[in-house]
Order: C-alpha cells, then sequence, then structure tokens
C-alpha cells in the first residue's frame, strides 16, 4: 500500500519499539488503531454520500476510466484526432517528407514538374 514490503514492516516495528519504548507502545498503537478505523469511517460515509447523490448511475460509472494513473496525452491526442476525422467525410491525409518539411522538393523522384500544394488540414471549428 505505501511502497513497503515485509522486511521493511519488521524494521520499522523494531525501531518504533526502540523509540517509543514498551511502556509507551500500546498507547500509541491504540492511537493508530483508533485512527485507520475513522479514517474507514470518513471513506465509507463518503461513498455512501456520492451513492445517495448520484442515485442509480453511481453503479454504472466506469472508475477505471477515471483513474489518473490511465491518463495519457497521446491517447488522448489520438482519440480525439480520430474522433475529428470521422466526423468528418474527409479521412487524414498523409504528406511525403518533402510535403512536411515545406521545401516543396521531393528528393527521392527526378521529375521537373512543380510539386502540387499539400492538401489542407482538416478544421473543426468546434474544437476552437
Amino acid at each position: 500500500m505505501f511502497g513497503i514490503n515485509g522486511g521493511e514492516f519488521i524494521v520499522l516495528l523494531v525501531v518504533a519499539l526502540v523509540v517509543l519504548g514498551p511502556e509507551r507502545l500500546p498507547h500509541y498503537a491504540e492511537q493508530l488503531a483508533g485512527l485507520v478505523k475513522s479514517a474507514r469511517r470518513f471513506a465509507k460515509g463518503a461513498q455512501a454520500q456520492m451513492r445517495e447523490e448520484l442515485g442509480p448511475e453511481f453503479d454504472d460509472i466506469d472508475w477505471q476510466k477515471l483513474d489518473p494513473r490511465q491518463y495519457d496525452p497521446r491517447r488522448i491526442v489520438r482519440e480525439a484526432l480520430t474522433e475529428a476525422w470521422e466526423d468528418d467525410d474527409e479521412a487524414p491525409v498523409k504528406k511525403s517528407p518533402a510535403a512536411a518539411t515545406g521545401s516543396g522538393v521531393d528528393l527521392g523522384k527526378k521529375s521537373s514538374a512543380p510539386a502540387a500544394a499539400p492538401a489542407p488540414v482538416p478544421y473543426d471549428e468546434d474544437a476552437t
């Protein structure tokens, strides 16, 4: 839970026993137990209040999707761009490396024809 394995937990218990001493340790252990119980009671109360305020929609919420550890800005941008392209009837256009650099000269091909103008980028008025 706190990134502490079994060995580290035992070391912490021994240090607590040495620092607090055997006469004060039961009192502090009792206070810690009371703190944990009150934190659990607070969490259950908050969950009950959320369930009461949201009603039946509370069970339909995908809590995994709201987990901040799942946040990936690249995925969010990719999904937003995909949705924007799906809304338009126009598919994304892949540009050649010459068009991407804006040079207008494609070094891979040898032709004397002028380079065509790059295709327009899809524009979403709702996103601006």
